[in-house]
């Protein structure tokens, strides 16, 4: 199956002092997402933002919002936010909740439903959820803060992932990858099978570098 690429690129990596400036620079550029990280300071050790941002987001932009949401209890945060037709929104398949249930209101929603994977979680072990799954987000790191290196071996993770997905007739799910994705190693897993691409401060927010610049740069490599 032909997949078009998509970039998504992380808030979490942007100028948060200027962060309405750097999402209308996204926008212009051509950028497919706005990728909105939010945490709870328990599922991962750290906190991002919150349902308001992604609220008042809206207001700025018509770009959809890639929602990844690293908690333990992501139900209320869910219901707290304005989701919308084109939206991912995605929940970790190790959180404490009913997976079933937040998707059902997710895709009520209008929005695509995205299971979050950290590297130790095999597809095998999250199979009875695939029927209600839009897209697999690989976590390529320790999930948590930017900036951190890839795992070893963890970009063969997105063939493995492609390969039992289309055995086991799921080639409509996408695979997004997350965490240190750099332009060389985003074409290697287009070759491998991921068509969603989060970018941050590895592809899209590099030090020394301006956005327009590294976005179309970034896109030519996933194309």
């Amino acid at each position: 199956m032909n997949r078009i690429s998509k970039l998504s690129v992380s808030l979490m990596c942007a100028d948060l002092v200027n962060l309405e400036r750097d999402i209308h620079i996204l926008e212009e550029n051509g950028v497919d997402y706005l990728h909105v990280d939010i945490m709870d300071a328990a599922f991962v050790p750290n906190l991002t933002f919150g349902p308001d941002v992604v609220n008042s987001i809206r207001k700025i932009t018509g770009l959809p919002v890639d929602i990844h949401l690293l908690m333990e209890h992501p139900r209320t945060i869910i219901r707290s936010m304005d989701i919308r037709d084109g939206d991912i929104v995605s929940i970790h398949s190790e959180c404490k909740e009913s997976v079933l249930e937040n998707a059902a209101f997710i895709k009520q929603r209008g929005a695509k439903f995205g299971l979050a994977l950290n590297p130790d979680t095999s597809i095998d072990e999250v199979r009875k959820y695939l029927p209600y799954v839009d897209v697999i987000l690989l976590m390529l790191i320790v999930p948590g803060f930017a900036g951190t290196m890839m795992i070893h071996g963890m970009m063969e993770k997105v063939g493995e992932t492609r390969q039992y997905l289309d055995q086991h007739n799921y080639g409509n799910v996408e695979i997004c990858v997350d965490g240190s994705v750099s332009t060389e190693r985003a074409k290697y897993m287009r070759q491998l099978g991921a068509s969603i691409f989060v970018g941050g401060t590895a592809g899209i927010f590099k030090q020394g570098c301006i956005l327009q610049d590294t976005i179309p740069l970034f896109m030519s490599y996933i194309k």
